[in-house]
């Protein structure tokens, strides 16, 4: 029977049963190879702070419901980063043995409908451990590029770096969101691209792809650019400002340190809220914008031009040009499924910093069939390239 990493009950991370769908005209199976963790996202429903466990989302109203779970333990859907082998198929969408991007949750296998799920075909040059990008994180942050573009020039916008080019733009977080957001703006021209953070190891990823690391134990990142970034009388910072931090100190240290009448595009998600932001401060005297960039939807009046499936394009191209790089740095732990409940649970205690964790499936074998031997969390597992086939 298929499994999937996910959540037995609030602070217990555990392999678990799943069913597949039949197979049946227009479907197709995939066994997974490859499947990234978003820690972010995913410890929230192991610690029981994510929204969905407390109230429902009105998709109508646009408005969550409290006192109405929309989701309750366990969790059996985790993850948003797969890729796999189609090993069977009715369908003339995607043949056998065509390699797919798809976000259907750390588990052995999934049958899906080609009319129903998305997936994206991934050419055969790719390394297949970055298709864990294509189908759902890469769009996530090309979408807040996008959105740059439409706060700069609304409907006139064709190209996705129309927000960045020639800017000077600020990441506040160098985690997977933040140092791919950077490496997008950096592809598409941005005059400079800083990343702030305290993390040495993220830091260090964000030299090693290329951009600008800001310490923030030595100094705020509003306070070191706005010394170096001037335009005019009374106008300094960033022209944009990407949030990636899920805190709402980062978030007011993010608006502090834009120029006058900038923007904050705002990818993070904020399960604790955010008590220390004070929109009477930078956020009123200085004029600003804040723009949630969320995958959801794209900018108002960019829909008919822009879908997810050209964001995943636009993340095949970044992908092609600076692949190698985002395998060096980017790409921290490469685990066995089995391990995977170990894994967040040394994630969620802090025992452990993983930049980008993916979980690994032996092929054709069912899960346990020869289990691993057990990860010394002290070791950092070595990512060794893989050659597409």
């Amino acid at each position: 029977m298929p499994e999937a990493l996910g959540i037995s009950e609030p602070g217990r991370a555990a392999l678990l049963p799943v069913v597949d769908e039949p197979m049946g005209h227009g479907r197709f199976r995939v066994q997974t190879e490859f499947s990234g963790i978003s820690a972010g996202t995913e410890l929230t429903f192991l610690k029981g702070t994510n929204p969905y466990l407390h109230a429902r989302w009105d998709a109508e109203l646009g408005v969550f419901r409290p006192g109405e779970p929309a989701q309750r333990y366990p969790v059996r859907r985790l993850g948003y980063m797969e890729v796999g082998r189609v090993i069977e198929s009715a369908t003339a969408d995607v043949p056998a043995g065509a390699r797919v991007a798809m976000a259907y949750g750390h588990r052995t296998s999934c049958v899906a409908a080609a009319g129903h799920e998305r997936f994206v075909v991934l050419p055969d040059d790719l390394d297949p451990l970055l298709g864990i990008y294509v189908a759902h994180m890469g769009p996530i942050c090309a979408n807040g590029l996008l959105h740059a573009a439409a706060d700069l020039i609304g409907r006139e916008t064709m190209e996705l770096g129309d927000g960045v080019r020639g800017r000077n733009v600020l990441v506040s977080g160098a985690g997977v969101v933040g140092l791919l957001v950077g490496l997008l703006a950096a592809h598409h021209g941005a005059a400079a691209v800083a990343v702030a953070d305290v993390t040495p190891e993220r830091l260090a990823a964000a030299q090693g792809l290329g951009l600008e690391p800001l310490d923030e134990r030595v100094q705020p990142a509003w306070a070191a650019l706005k010394e170096r970034w001037r335009h005019g009388p009374g106008d300094r910072g960033a022209d944009v400002v990407f949030q990636c931090r899920g805190r709402d100190d980062a978030l007011a240290g993010a608006l502090r340190a834009l120029r006058p009448q900038g923007t904050v595009i705002d990818l993070a998600f904020y399960p604790g809220g955010a008590e220390r932001l004070r929109l009477g401060e930078e956020f009123h005297h200085n004029g600003l914008s804040l723009r949630c960039a969320q995958i959801g939807r794209v900018p108002r009046g960019l829909a008919g031009a822009w879908s997810r499936d050209r964001l995943s394009a636009e993340t095949l191209a970044l992908l092609r040009s600076r692949g190698a790089a985002v395998r060096e740095h980017l790409i921290s732990d490469i685990v066995p499924f089995a391990q995977g409940p170990e894994l967040l649970a040394a994630l969620a205690e802090r025992r452990r910093h993983v930049l980008q964790g993916v979980l690994s499936f032996p092929p054709g074998a069912p899960p346990h069939a020869c289990p691993p031997p057990a990860l010394a969390w002290g070791d950092r597992p070595v990512a060794r390239p893989i050659t597409s086939s």
